[in-house]
């Protein structure tokens, strides 16, 4: 069964006080998205697996540790995912960088395929999948159904806001995939958004509202 696990850090907690309030401009929005998904990865790669490797210190040869040869990919749910990538690469800055584009359908909430692009051995990595709001959990799912039938097997999901209706449909469609949540909010409203969420992430992001 999937692991759910909320952010209790403080700093995550403030942040994401920050990008709730309606003043909150796109700059602001932008700096703090990235973050948070900063210390969210701090907070989700706890248990990456380390080895033990010999080196040379200027003073003599000694044992380190370094993470066991798994690679790692990042992919943000277009295009409010991209909000995320930079505050990733910050902590993991040799990951690989994928693309997944869904769009809401504004009738039916489901999410609609538009584009996916993702590194060749992709199959071969522990990928990050990154949206900053998990609503209906329709995007998400999709996304990562795509990913597994292109043979991705190791995948976890982060979201800085989600409502109970998105995991509880994550944990019924992909009980394999552990969750990462910045907060758990109330609900969804009859639009379809987490109340009482931020509104809507791209545009936010982007200055398009």
């Amino acid at each position: 069964m999937a692991k759910v696990m909320i952010m209790q850090h403080p700093l995550i907690q403030h942040k994401i006080g920050i990008i709730r309030r309606q003043e909150t401009g796109s700059k602001d929005f932008r700096q703090m998205i990235s973050e948070i998904a900063m210390l969210m990865c701090y907070e989700a790669t706890r248990d990456l697996r380390l080895v033990d490797v010999e080196i040379e210190t200027p003073i003599c040869r000694t044992t380190a540790k370094e993470l066991e040869g798994k690679k790692l990919a990042v992919v943000p749910i277009l295009r409010a995912g991209l909000g995320m990538v930079d505050g990733m690469l910050t902590m993991i800055p040799a990951a690989k960088v994928g693309h997944i584009g869904l769009y809401r359908n504004e009738e039916t909430l489901e999410p609609v395929e538009y584009y996916c692009k993702l590194p060749k051995d992709c199959a071969e990595r522990d990928v990050f999948v990154v949206d900053p709001m998990l609503a209906t959990g329709g995007s998400a799912s999709a996304a990562i159904t795509m990913l597994k039938a292109k043979g991705v097997k190791h995948i976890r999901l982060m979201c800085i806001i989600a409502a109970p209706e998105g995991v509880e449909r994550m944990k019924k469609d992909h009980p394999d995939v552990n969750l990462y949540i910045g907060a758990m909010d109330e609900r969804l409203n009859e639009r379809g958004y987490i109340v009482p969420g931020l509104g809507d992430a791209g545009d936010r992001i982007f200055g398009t509202k």
